[in-house]
């Protein structure tokens, strides 16, 4: 399992990742905002509050999260 281990979010619901084998890259989250989980995140200011959790993947306040394996499928290739 890969872990995210720094998150920074740019406009356009973009995350700036890290990894913990050194992989980096961004993704853009903006196709998946929506349902009761993600459509919170459509404010960029509640956005701006994703951080690490303790088992590396990146979350909200409001418990959505998105799994560090999926994320880093998509920078990896």
């Amino acid at each position: 399992m890969h872990r995210v281990t720094s998150v920074q979010t740019k406009p356009g619901y973009t995350l700036a990742l890290a990894f913990e084998d050194g992989t980096q890259g961004e993704i853009s989250i903006a196709d998946r905002l929506f349902g009761p989980m993600f459509e919170p995140l459509k404010d960029p200011e509640f956005f701006a509050l994703a951080r690490v959790d303790e088992f590396g993947a990146v979350c909200w306040p409001n418990d959505a999260d998105l799994a560090p394996d999926a994320l880093y499928r998509k920078i990896a290739t």
